[in-house]
């Protein structure tokens, strides 16, 4: 199928993104790259790899096409609108097939993906009935949850990730041993279908992609070797990054909106809406983070067979 100028130009400039990282060229991890360095690295590693057919059909962006794009993409994933992430669907599949063709650049595939399932959930979701003005009562019931029905149908036809069987057993080891709930090792199936080289555009890296900041702040390495893609030390900075989430929301829900979208976005926005739950805060936070939650919960439960409202606060 022929693509509209403007949809190829998209889908090449999703290609750069993934592109950014697969330069092999040393870097000091002091160095800070410009946007001209990243764009004249994805430039060149498309010239080089992609194959004829991909040139073909997809003519790489100008720099100002990209930077308008990066921005509207980063704005609809972490923006408040479901509609406004679902646009991107028609560019995002081309991208994947764009990206299945070209050797080297399976890590990515799968972080596309699970974007793509956030577009999908998103297709289904119907508007909301307005909340009535009765005050919500502080304990959580699953019904709380928005969408969360959803996940659980998506969920329970899907396979379990091949990675799961020999990952899982070491990984709840770990989190039991930091006394958390071993059953949330499955938000490592939502984060990066159990890859522990999956990365993301932006920066993320590992089982449970953490960007650089986060790793370094929970006693990471990510520069030789980049410990983010260690199964055992991610899931052991993952078990203390997501205790000390708990401990400042005192919910797995708000905890692990956290996780996706900031601590700080979710204390600002609780404050803003006086809230006390995510279900109270879901429509005010990112588009992601909406459905990341109840995929997570959903997650857990089809593959723990564990209602998450049975999970224990951390011990300790």
């Amino acid at each position: 199928m022929v693509m509209k100028f403007y949809q190829r130009g998209i889908v090449c400039v999703l290609l750069l993104l993934f592109s950014i990282a697969k330069s092999n060229e040393p870097v000091a991890e002091t160095e800070e790259p410009t946007l001209d360095d990243y764009y004249q690295v994805g430039q060149a590693l498309f010239d080089a790899f992609a194959p004829p057919e991909i040139k073909a059909q997809f003519e790489f962006p100008t720099p100002q096409q990209w930077m308008e794009f990066a921005n509207r993409f980063q704005n609809a994933l972490q923006g408040d609108s479901l509609e406004d992430l679902i646009v991107y669907e028609p560019e995002a599949r081309a991208a994947l097939i764009a990206l299945r063709a070209m050797e080297g650049y399976e890590d990515y595939e799968e972080w596309l993906e699970e974007r793509l399932d956030y577009i999908d959930a998103a297709k289904q979701v119907t508007p909301v009935a307005p909340r009535p003005p009765a005050v919500q009562p502080k304990k959580q019931l699953a019904e709380e949850i928005p969408h969360l029905e959803l996940w659980r149908d998506r969920m329970h036809t899907r396979a379990v990730p091949s990675r799961a069987a020999k990952l899982v057993p070491k990984l709840r080891a770990i989190f039991a041993d930091e006394g958390m709930p071993p059953d949330l090792v499955w938000l490592a199936e939502a984060e990066s279908s159990f890859n522990p080289k999956a990365r993301s555009p932006v920066g993320a890296r590992g089982l449970f992609q953490f960007m650089p900041a986060t790793a370094k702040e929970m006693g990471l390495r990510t520069f030789l070797p980049d410990e983010r893609e260690n199964p055992e030390k991610s899931a052991r900075a993952a078990a203390r990054y997501l205790r000390q989430l708990y401990q400042r929301f005192e919910s797995w829900p708000l905890a692990l909106a956290a996780y996706n979208a900031g601590g700080g976005r979710v204390n600002r926005t609780l404050n803003t809406q006086r809230a006390t739950t995510f279900a109270e805060i879901s429509d005010a936070l990112p588009a992601e983070t909406r459905m990341y939650v109840p995929k997570v919960l959903a997650t857990m439960e089809a593959r723990a067979g564990t209602s998450w409202l049975k999970l224990p606060a951390p011990r300790g």
